[in-house]
């Protein structure tokens, strides 16, 4: 749907889908409600428990990073786009309850998760949920542009979410800190900066896989080499930014022993911004 040009009798169009979206928003919350074993609005109002509003939030954006991409596609009618737009955000909200039992099962595994969340109260744990919602959300965005099926759709969710798992173990590969061990040690530092970088690759993940659908063949090859290329640059960046931007001082030592949070937010931003530039390169 093209919504540049705004003209008054295009309100019926607006309002269909601001309604649409209330109605989403409202049908993420009761999934996760369903799929969460503990009470989300206990731990929000009675509890005030930060972290579980921070994965919570890191959630919704990933809904609206999912029905904002389906708006930006072609127009067939109003009620054919609602339809199309409904049933691939519904979809996407699915793919994104799901992305929390990969992100237990698969990235943050050395501990259970919700235990973090709910009896620590864990920040860090919540950062880094908050990002592979949000990652998750850029992935399912890629997928569902362009004309493709359900089925496209799914498959390049799971890559995309294979992709993440593997980037994990890159990660604790090539800093000189294992992040299941800083999360465990209260490192929000840490937290931070390697959510930021999961941000970063969840926006290349997604410039590989938007456009139309065209074939399997290539449009697996143009999402092999997309990995590639941000396998290679992402940590060639983390390498580069450790030691230029506070010269004289490594940003990992500052993330590690320091727990300096304003060091695990300079990672991030860089991580984020380069992985910003790249997809408009590649």
């Amino acid at each position: 749907m093209e919504f540049t040009n705004i003209l008054p009798e295009n309100i019926l169009t607006i309002v269909s889908f601001i309604v649409l979206y209330a109605f989403l928003f409202l049908l993420a919350k009761w999934a996760k409600d369903l799929f969460t074993s503990y009470s989300i609005n206990e731990e929000l109002a009675e509890k005030d428990n930060l972290a579980v509003a921070m994965t919570m939030s890191g959630y919704y954006l990933g809904v609206t990073v999912i029905f904002a991409a389906l708006l930006a596609g072609p127009s067939t009618g109003l009620k054919s786009d609602l339809m199309a737009v409904g049933g691939y955000s519904a979809a996407g909200i699915l793919l994104l309850n799901l992305s929390r039992w990969i992100n237990d099962k698969f990235i943050l595994k050395a501990f259970c998760n919700i235990e973090k969340l709910t009896q620590e109260h864990d920040l860090g744990v919540g950062a880094v949920q908050f990002a592979v919602y949000l990652a998750t959300g850029f992935i399912a965005a890629g997928a569902i542009t362009g004309e493709g099926s359900l089925v496209s759709f799914a498959v390049f969710f799971v890559l995309g979410q294979v992709t993440l798992a593997l980037f994990t173990i890159l990660y604790n590969a090539i800093t000189p800190y294992d992040i299941h061990a800083e999360l465990e040690n209260k490192n929000i530092a840490a937290a931070i900066g390697f959510s930021g970088t999961i941000i970063g690759l969840g926006l290349i993940i997604m410039n590989g896989v938007s456009g139309d659908f065209t074939d399997w063949q290539q449009d697996l090859l143009s999402f092999v080499v997309t990995v590639v290329i941000a396998f290679i640059c992402l940590p060639i960046l983390l390498i580069l930014i450790d030691r230029l931007v506070i010269p004289g001082k490594s940003l990992r030592k500052e993330i590690q022993f320091d727990k300096n949070l304003g060091a695990g937010l300079l990672e991030a931003i860089c991580a984020i911004s380069f992985s910003a530039v790249l997809i408009h390169l590649v």
